[in-house]
């Protein structure tokens, strides 16, 4: 009989896992993989519709680990024991960076779960939050390695603004699902933004939340000019291309031009 576990009434989402999945399996990652998976797949919901379900993907489909089947959004499940907010191992750095010019990332979740097979924490970085600026490449794998030369990369969520980053549950605790649901909606603008405008956008979205204020000025965010260069190298006119992209953010609601260079930052 399948172990009864108790649930979380806000939201209906219960935050203990059930470790009989793991049974038979020999490799920690693997009791892992099937004891999350199974968690996931009676307890994750579609935050981009009203989906009380979002459906496993076939066996070794790369990336993608669930599908809403209302509104085929996808989603790729990380999780561990660890908590890093700094940056996340991934897959191939090639594929991931194909699949970011292609505008095909997933919606990420990170998950941590404690020893006792208890969800501690679950994050979502939604898939149209993703730019060159959050992918590190790692460095080849040794000669020696089973995959010699293969090069990985990281995910830095340093490098995605606090806005990117959804709680579902946070220490313990689950937000209700129509909250999760508002945060996300409140996001989807940037999806409407074309893949190659999308990261520009999102860079200096992060450097305006940085100011640390709601009304700022145009100088304020050419101070970052030269971290926007380290990231956009090949660009010689940065200043237009940060009012171009303030006009951006300005298009899709998160801010208001005040005149003489000065803004205020209304999401």
């Amino acid at each position: 009989m399948k172990t009864q576990f108790p649930m979380d009434w806000r939201n209906n989402m219960k935050l203990e896992m059930d470790g009989t999945y793991g049974r038979g399996y020999k490799s920690a990652s693997q009791i892992a993989r099937k004891v999350t998976e199974h968690w996931a797949e009676d307890n994750l919901y579609c935050v981009a519709c009203t989906s009380p379900h979002i459906v496993p993907e076939r066996a070794n489909s790369e990336a993608v680990d669930f599908t809403c089947g209302q509104c085929s959004v996808s989603y790729q499940l990380k999780a561990s024991k660890s908590w890093n907010e700094l940056r996340v191992p991934d897959a191939g750095y090639d594929a991931m960076m194909r699949a970011l010019r292609s505008d095909s990332i997933p919606n990420l979740l990170l998950m941590q779960y404690n020893p006792e097979w208890h969800v501690r924490n679950l994050l979502l970085i939604p898939s149209f939050f993703f730019s060159v600026a959050a992918i590190e490449k790692r460095r080849p794998l040794s000669p020696n390695a089973r995959r010699a030369g293969w090069v990985g990369c990281n995910i830095l969520l340093s490098e995605i603004a606090q806005d990117g980053k959804i709680r579902i549950v946070s220490q313990g605790v689950s937000k209700p699902r129509q909250v999760v649901r508002s945060d996300y909606e409140r996001l989807r603008p940037f999806s409407d933004v074309g893949v190659n405008l999308r990261g520009w956008a999102l860079d200096v979205f992060r450097k305006v939340r940085q100011i640390g204020q709601a009304s700022f000025s145009l100088d304020d965010v050419y101070s970052y000019k030269e971290a926007l260069a380290r990231i956009y190298p090949e660009n010689k006119n940065l200043n237009a291309k940060i009012r171009q992209q303030l006009q951006v953010l300005r298009d899709l609601g998160y801010l208001r031009f005040e005149g003489h260079g000065h803004y205020q930052l209304l999401r």
